[in-house]
This record gives C-alpha cells, sequence and structure tokens, in this order.
C-alpha cells in the first residue's frame, strides 16, 4: 500500500516538473499510461492554463473519459481553453444530462457554438433537457433507455435491447411503456433472463414502477431513488409519458453535491464549485465574506442584550465567566435539532406538516437534555461559587437547551414551508438568534434569583 502511494506521489512530481520545464514530449510519455481517475486527481491540483496544456496532451479516448469524469466546472475552465476541434469532439461523446451541466457552466457564446456542433438528433436529445427548471430531475435524468411494451414477448424484448444496448445508460431495469408512451410498468433484465418461455409477455412479468414528474426537485427525486434502494428511476412528463431516468449513480452524485453545500452553508459558507486547490482565493473570499457579514449583523443582538443588562453584570461580575458556556450550549443544542430534522425532511421521514409533533419531540428532548446538563451544571458551579449561582447556571440550562432544540427543530420546516433551502436557515441562525435569547434568559433568572 505505501509502494503505490508513493509511486502515485513520484509520478504527479514527475508530470509537474515536466510542465514547469515544458518539456511536453516527455510530459505526454507520463500521460499516456496513467488511467482516468489519476489524470483526474492531477487536473484537480492545477490552475486553468496548466490544465488545458495537459488535456491536450492526453491521447484521444483516454482525454474524452477523464473530461466526463470532471466536474461541470472544471469542464467550463477546459472548453474556454481548448481548440474548437477538441471542445466539440468531447462535448458530442458525453451523455445529454453531463451537456446540459456543461452548458449551464459556460457563456451563452460558447454553448450555442457547443449545440451548433452536434447532430440533429443529439441536438434535440439536449434541448428537451434544457426546457426543464434549472434545479429540476428534467435536467439530470438521462434520456437513453429502453422502453418495452407489455404485449411483447420476452424473446422480442430481449431482442430489441440488444439492438439499443449501445444507446442506452442502464439495462438492468427497463421500462414497460404503452402505444402513447405512457408509464404502465418496469421489468428486470433478471426477470426478463429467468423467464420461462420465450413466447411469455412483458405484461406477465412487470411489477409496480416508481417514477417522478421531470420538474420535480433534483435532490429530492435523488434522495427518493437513494431511498428506495432503486437501480433507476424513471422520469415522466405531465401526461404520464416516460421521458428519462435517473439511474443510481446520477442519484448519489446529486446528493453529495446537495450534502457538500448543505454543510458549507451550515458553516456559514458556500460551496466551492471547483477543487479547494483550483480555486481562486478571490472566489473563497467571496464565498465566505457574505455569511461572515450577515453573521457580523446578527451578533450585534448579543452585543445589545449585553447593553441592556450591564447593572446586572456590575453587580455580579462572575456572571460573566459563564457567558462563553452558556451560549455554546444552546448553540449546539440547536444545531443538532436542526440537523437532524434537515436530514429527516431531506429522506422524507417528516414533511412541514408534522409540524406540532415535531416541536413537542424536540421540547422534550431539549427539556430531557437541560434536566442533565442542568444538573451537572447546579454542581459543579455550586461547588466553586456557591449554591445561588449554581442554581442559576442550572435554571439557565434546562430553560435554554429546551428553548434551542425547540427552535432548531422549528427553522428546518420553516424553509421548507417558503420554499428555501433549510440549511440556509439552520445552524447559522439559529446560534444568532439562540445567542440572544439565552442571555435574556440567563440574566433574567439571575435578577430573580439573586435579587440583583
Amino acid at each position: 500500500m505505501g509502494g503505490a502511494k508513493s509511486h502515485k506521489a513520484s509520478s504527479t512530481a514527475a508530470v509537474e516538473r515536466a510542465l514547469r520545464d515544458q518539456r511536453f514530449e516527455e510530459l505526454a510519455g507520463l500521460l499516456a499510461p496513467s488511467s482516468a481517475p489519476e489524470v483526474v486527481t492531477l487536473l484537480k491540483r492545477m490552475s486553468r492554463r496548466d490544465r488545458a496544456v495537459v488535456y491536450r496532451l492526453l491521447p484521444k479516448d483516454l482525454a474524452a473519459e477523464v473530461f466526463e469524469r470532471l466536474g461541470s466546472a472544471l469542464q467550463s475552465d477546459l472548453v474556454q481553453g481548448l481548440q474548437d476541434e477538441q471542445v466539440a469532439d468531447v462535448f458530442a461523446r458525453l451523455g445529454p444530462d453531463d451537456r446540459v451541466s456543461l452548458l449551464d457552466e459556460v457563456p451563452a457564446t460558447v454553448a450555442s457554438r457547443l449545440m451548433h456542433g452536434l447532430t440533429p438528433r443529439e441536438r434535440e436529445r439536449t434541448g428537451v433537457m434544457l426546457g426543464y427548471p434549472p434545479r429540476s430531475i428534467g435536467r439530470r435524468m438521462s434520456p437513453g433507455f429502453v422502453a418495452l411494451s407489455s404485449v411483447m414477448s420476452v424473446k422480442a424484448a430481449l431482442e430489441r435491447i440488444r439492438l439499443r444496448l449501445e444507446d442506452a445508460e442502464t439495462i438492468y431495469t427497463l421500462p414497460v411503456v404503452d402505444d402513447e408512451r405512457r408509464l404502465v410498468g418496469v421489468v428486470s433484465m433478471r426477470d426478463l433472463m429467468r423467464a420461462g418461455e420465450d413466447s411469455t409477455l412483458v405484461g406477465s412479468i412487470m411489477r409496480r414502477p416508481y417514477s417522478v414528474s421531470a420538474r420535480s426537485d433534483a435532490e429530492e427525486a435523488a434522495r427518493r431513488c437513494a431511498g428506495l434502494k432503486l437501480l433507476t428511476l424513471l422520469v415522466i412528463d405531465e401526461e404520464e409519458r416516460l421521458v428519462g431516468i435517473l439511474t443510481v449513480d446520477d442519484a448519489l452524485r446529486i446528493i453529495e453535491e446537495a450534502d457538500s453545500e448543505d454543510q458549507a452553508r451550515s458553516a456559514g459558507s458556500e460551496r466551492l464549485r471547483r477543487p479547494y486547490l483550483s480555486t481562486r482565493v478571490s472566489t473563497i473570499v467571496r464565498s465566505r465574506v457574505v455569511w461572515l457579514t450577515v453573521l457580523a449583523v446578527g451578533a450585534t443582538l448579543t452585543v445589545q442584550v449585553l447593553e441592556v443588562f450591564e447593572s446586572t453584570i456590575s453587580q455580579m461580575v462572575v456572571l460573566s465567566v459563564f457567558i462563553p458556556l452558556l451560549i455554546g450550549t444552546g448553540g449546539n443544542t440547536g444545531n443538532q435539532a436542526a440537523t437532524t430534522v434537515t436530514r429527516a425532511l431531506a429522506l422524507g421521514d417528516v414533511t412541514p406538516r408534522d409540524f406540532p409533533r415535531i416541536v413537542v419531540r424536540e421540547a422534550w428532548t431539549g427539556l430531557s437534555l437541560g434536566l442533565i446538563l442542568g444538573a451537572v451544571g447546579f454542581a459543579l458551579t455550586a461547588l466553586f461559587y456557591g449554591p445561588p449561582v449554581g442554581a442559576v447556571i442550572g435554571l439557565t440550562l434546562v430553560a435554554l437547551c429546551t428553548l434551542a432544540a425547540t427552535v432548531g427543530g422549528v427553522m428546518p420546516l420553516a424553509a421548507k414551508t417558503l420554499r428555501a433551502d433549510p440549511a440556509v436557515f439552520s445552524n447559522p441562525f439559529i446560534t444568532t438568534f439562540v445567542d440572544a435569547a439565552g442571555l435574556i434568559i440567563y440574566f433574567l433568572i439571575a435578577r430573580a434569583l439573586l435579587g440583583l
């Protein structure tokens, strides 16, 4: 294992040296025996100019495979740095779904030129997908499928699959349609292969299909595909006609992109569309500065609360010692609840209609956590600062955890109802709200118990 890593590192170093010294013949020789994943990893570490130079030196078949494995943002960078003939070739080799992702990234003039270079059939297939809303599954589906008829024999079905094998994205799950292309069932290749008689009709062995509207949100469709553990989710239009399929590998890619975006927003940032080393510093700054500004403005609420209770703090300075502990605990509790509910929404375990049940569950969860943490907080604080201060800390933790968990559970539901991304409403804003509300609760309890 260690030897393989060492060889890979030395190979990467050799490529980088040859590129730096402009020894292009040597560089081409180093790249030729490489696998597509190795070249992709290499390109992700390079600048836009170096990436275009290296790509031009790849063998034709390897170049096509590498291009397909790159993300749409990196594909866009390459397209704008390559000659038209190379671009037309790799673009034509892409599937319609990958073409659409790339067209969304490049300038309009480049997109028009790329579409013009396609055959009429491929231009039509790609154009149909471009007609769907940007974040819909219609723009991420594959129109390459083999559809069967329910009155077709197993023998005829297998023959159709053989004839259309090259155009099909997958043949493991096969849709069954009627004469008007409306979806009526689904049959697996396994079912066809083990059918007793060649004359058996497809309709007699087909099963109920799982489908989704082409205008449905891409992330929701992908999570449904993964949740149902389907190899293929069928995509239909408003008239229930089959228009495409979503394979499990494409579904997992969509989910990975969505999770990366959610994680970034939960941390107060935006997802980088390119690999870290390929992203300009100015882009990284832009991905973070807006959120930092919003959170900084929100943090002024905490400052204002501290100003209001300044006299309380001056009468008993020890209260200020516990502020980081309390706001940190409240923020963490709220973030845990928000993450749990956001995940449940994504998996379809809950919907906004479950609002009352979720509020009750999170309130009880927060209260239980508060009682546990409050008891620990009371014991430790009372030991060092006396029972009155211990009681303030203990009661504050009980109230704060209950509030934070409830708010954390509600925020993703509110976002879903407003058709916004739950990640946007979750961790950063929950932390800001709970910080301010928690301090108010803390100082009100302190005033009541300590007579300040």
